[in-house]
């Protein structure tokens, strides 16, 4: 655990001076997301650059270099009771914070306890230029003009390297508890989305493979009434399942066939594919394994009022994130002009044309 800054920026420094584009690497456990890039770029690894800097526990407030581990923040966070909110899905070991940034991953509890974008208050990053910028700061309300630090998250590296993250962080809740029903996606739909609305400690809700999940966690009073006011049974292994479903380590996820994610309407009632689907965060992301194309696919995202991924498999060399409209790419490209003029970092990984 150290501080690489310097090292770090000699890299970035000599890339430009040799017109040589770089390869972001945190873990490596995300490396198969985004589009399959030029494999004559060089790889800059942030594995060696982690490490707590600040911990305020009655401030809630985390510091940590971008190639801190989530299981280090984790083992850190759960000595004062507390943990982060978004759930971060681990996809393996050497999983790291700033990864999950880039990546803009947030777990079952992301409709209640808001995504990895919605806790970040503040980052450092080099730019294209070996600049070492800081962003943000250590509390909420700590941004005048354009957020850069929430603009990283689902950049996929493109815009600079993060060196250094701020988060809040929150306590552990007191309890948990999932009830469990069997119901049809049409119905689960519905009744997941009425159950989102009311005032209960609900923090992650689910269809998967003909049976509808909800986790409560909160203040035992509260949970224990919910669990008797709601229909279906108390499920006793709610916490695998919820860890399962966070870490992309349950059984739907294993397997060659290609992986697309829906963002929707949370109430959107979509046509059947040929596949199984997994339906998380009340209706809102939604999961599903089998043979199609963006361009079949974007259409069907479209009319449910959000937008669709190849997440994983498939062709990766052709795009694999929702098409954009000509206006939002001539605003991306600016952007990825003012970060890295001399396009250094992760070209064509989010985007071909970025």
């Amino acid at each position: 655990m150290a501080d690489q800054i310097q090292s770090l920026r000699e890299q970035v420094l000599q890339a430009r001076k040799n017109g040589q584009t770089l390869n972001i690497v945190g873990g490596g456990t995300k490396s198969f997301m985004g589009r399959k890039t030029d494999t004559d770029s060089a790889t800059l690894s942030l594995a060696e650059h982690s490490g707590v800097v600040e911990y305020h526990p009655v401030e809630l407030v985390l510091t940590v270099r971008a190639g801190t581990t989530l299981s280090e923040i984790e083992a850190v966070l759960a000595e004062e009771g507390q943990c982060l909110h978004f759930e971060p899905p681990r996809l393996g070991d050497a999983a790291t914070i700033g990864g999950t940034l880039a990546c803009n991953l947030s777990g079952p509890a992301r409709p209640w306890a808001g995504s990895v974008r919605d806790q970040v208050l503040g980052l450092r990053l080099l730019n294209g230029q070996g600049e070492h910028l800081r962003f943000g700061g250590q509390v909420m309300k700590n941004v005048a003009g354009y957020d850069v630090s929430r603009l990283q998250a689902g950049a996929m590296g493109t815009l600079g390297v993060m060196t250094e993250i701020s988060l809040k962080v929150m306590p552990k809740p007191a309890t948990t508890a999932t009830l469990v029903q069997e119901m049809p996606l049409d119905s689960a739909i519905d009744y997941m989305n009425r159950r989102a609305g009311e005032p209960k400690p609900i923090t992650g809700a689910c269809w998967l493979d003909g049976k509808v999940y909800l986790r409560l966690a909160g203040a035992r009073s509260a949970v224990e009434a919910t669990v008797e006011k709601w229909e279906g049974e108390v499920f006793e292994g709610g916490n695998g399942l919820w860890q399962q479903i966070q870490d992309m380590q349950h059984e739907f996820f294993a397997g060659d066939d290609p992986l697309w994610r829906f963002s929707v309407k949370s109430s959107a009632v979509m046509p059947s594919l040929d596949g199984p689907w997994l339906v998380d965060w009340a209706g809102a992301q939604r999961w599903y394994r089998g043979q199609a194309t963006l361009s079949d696919l974007e259409p069907v995202a479209a009319e449910a009022g959000g937008q669709v991924s190849l997440f994983r498999g498939g062709d990766r060399t052709g795009e694999v994130m929702h098409s954009q409209p000509e206006a939002l790419k001539a605003i991306q490209r600016r952007i990825k002009q003012s970060f890295d003029p001399d396009g250094l970092f992760n070209p064509g990984r989010l985007y071909s044309w970025l």
